[in-house]
């Protein structure tokens, strides 16, 4: 047999195990589990030593593009992902213009299929004016969800009230992703704080209870309207006791971020590159956050790559924009995670591969298996490296975890058969195109 692409002695994560296996790719495709040695392809790769895993998704990335080209753009923003490790990102909708309609749609398709490193899916973000339209929206080419921002938004992007989210709710049928915290209570509370207040601020005015009142009415909403959610970023212990009792209608994200940094010595080590929505939290809701993860409370782990410039981020908090840099550093902080024993190298796959494959509904990626897309992460679980601001692709060139040590490593990323990177190279740019998901 002939094939386009051979990985050999790799350790592979399967869903059911990891096990060695030889893998044949033809046509952008699995196509063996099984490969001889008497098979040849056009490209091997020999992966001794090596553990090969589905290609991994980050399911929450803003690429900022068209808008802040200085910032970001689908073009750095995917050749980041790549650098990282991730084979597949989705990509908000708060860009200016903000993807709402048809027309914006068929822009950043076009320009996904011309610039992109790897897949990208496509949120279209919920407004008042676009809710009628929204069942229609859905299942335009290239969707992964509805992404609703209850709180924290700009513009005509934010639906806050009741009755807007479940008109919202009302308008289709697939999973809507929300970002949920409660608007009233921090509109309600803004006046108690002011600017240039300690950057650990961040956390007490966008507190834990603005968490759980936000999830709590849009959950309160799903089970009325029966439509399924994903709440986005949970941060606290409150949510997640909460929304285990509500499996049937909430899916559930949490951030790298508040996996790995804790309140308030992250605010008074790294200032404004701490500050995102919702905050970095405390050693209490980290440990909530990690029991959630190891108890299977947790369907999807993301970054929310939020590029800002980095003299934004150093303005006195109340003027620092919220958001982090996240795509390129996600896998090898996961994966310092695993060899650190907090969770296992198949359960980071369920989390960043099968999980969000499953929430969103795409069928062709998130597990090895004859027929799924060529899509791998190669990782090196005994690489020792050192995180720098240097190796940051995204414009803005900074990361939050910055001389940070990790101990494992993406050493290749593949794309429907296409070598994308290799050794921290990007050695075949512009590969990406857009993700099928299911209507």
């Amino acid at each position: 047999m002939h094939y386009d692409l051979i990985l050999r002695n790799g350790t592979c994560v399967f869903p059911w195990g990891e096990a060695k296996a030889d893998i044949g790719v033809k046509d952008q495709h699995i196509a063996s589990l099984n490969v001889t040695m008497q098979d040849e392809a056009d490209q091997v790769i020999d992966a001794t030593h090596l553990h090969i895993l589905p290609g991994l998704i980050d399911s929450h990335v803003h690429l900022r593009d068209p808008g802040k080209p200085d910032v970001e753009t689908i073009e750095t923003g995917t050749r980041a992902a790549a650098l990282g490790g991730i084979a597949s990102v989705l990509d908000m909708p708060n860009t200016s213009p903000a993807v709402t309609d048809s027309a914006m749609l068929e822009w950043k398709r076009n320009h996904i299929n011309d610039v992109a490193s790897v897949d990208v899916g496509i949120y279209i973000g919920a407004t008042r004016e676009n809710t009628p339209h929204l069942a229609r929206l859905e299942e335009e080419e290239g969707v992964c969800a509805i992404k609703v921002f209850a709180g924290s938004s700009t513009g005509n992007l934010m639906i806050e009230d009741d009755k807007g989210i479940e008109a919202v709710l009302r308008s289709g049928h697939r999973r809507v992703a929300f970002h949920a915290e409660d608007e009233y209570r921090l509109r309600e509370r803004k006046c108690l704080f002011h600017k240039g207040q300690p950057y650990e601020t961040h956390a007490q005015w966008r507190d834990a209870e603005c968490a759980f009142r936000g999830t709590e009415r849009v959950v309160t909403l799903a089970h009325k309207t029966g439509r399924p959610v994903h709440i986005l970023h949970v941060s606290t212990a409150e949510e997640m006791e909460f929304l285990a009792r509500h499996r049937e209608v909430a899916s559930v994200e949490v951030l790298a971020n508040h996996l790995t940094q804790v309140g308030p010595e992250c605010y008074e080590r790294l200032g404004g590159l701490a500050v995102m929505n919702p905050p970095i939290r405390n050693e209490y809701h980290h440990k909530a956050i990690w029991a959630a993860l190891l108890d299977g409370r947790v369907d999807v782990v993301s970054s929310d790559h939020a590029p800002h410039p980095l003299g934004a981020k150093k303005l006195p908090w109340m003027e620092c924009p919220s958001g982090l840099t996240g795509v390129q550093t996600l896998v090898p902080l996961m994966l310092n995670h695993v060899n650190a024993g907090r969770l296992s190298l198949s359960h980071l796959v369920d989390v960043m591969a099968a999980g969000p494959a499953r929430i969103y509904g795409i069928p062709n990626k998130g597990r090895l298996a004859v027929g799924f897309d060529a899509d791998f992460t190669l990782v090196d679980l005994g690489k020792e490296r050192t995180i720098t601001n240097d190796w940051i692709a995204s414009p803005v060139g900074w990361t939050p975890y910055d001389g940070t040590s990790v101990k494992g490593w993406p050493v290749a990323t593949i794309v429907r058969g296409h070598i994308v990177m290799r050794e921290d190279e990007i050695v075949s740019a512009r590969q990406g195109k857009i993700i099928s998901f299911l209507p």
